[in-house]
């Protein structure tokens, strides 16, 4: 059987490649402000409707940088270069459950490596498989 991973390793990193992204440009970022996020974002694909949490402004980064990639994955946007133009990248619609349950694997992994890293071990850990 095919490990959930394996299955959607291409968005488990298109989503951890959203939070590096934020973190890279502000290294005072913590892995709070990942969760937060994320957190944020399961709560907005469950409900169904569009959904503006209260969030602090790096959450927010976070939150805007990861929700597009997620509704790109959902088939809802576009994804565009540096010019504007957008990107043909081949993809599945995926369905929001299927993204809810990828957000809820990066939470949790968020929260595994925080316990062992301190309050930067996720987004450290992570960040080296991000280029």
């Amino acid at each position: 059987m095919e490990q959930f991973e394996d299955k959607y390793l291409d968005v488990l990193q298109n989503i951890e490649a959203g939070i590096v992204g934020v973190y890279r440009a502000h290294p005072e970022m913590t892995d709070w402000d990942a969760l937060r996020a994320v957190e944020a974002l399961i709560h907005t694909y469950q409900q169904k409707r569009e959904f503006h949490p209260a969030l602090k402004p790096l959450q927010e980064e976070v939150y805007v940088s990861v929700k597009s990639l997620c509704d790109w994955r959902l088939g809802k946007t576009e994804l565009l270069d540096d010019k504007g133009n957008p990107m043909v990248l081949p993809v599945r619609p995926l369905e929001r459950s299927e993204i809810i349950a990828c957000l809820k694997r990066i939470r949790r992994s968020i929260e595994n490596w925080n316990k062992r890293g301190g309050r930067n071990g996720y987004l450290e850990f992570v960040k080296q498989f991000i280029h």
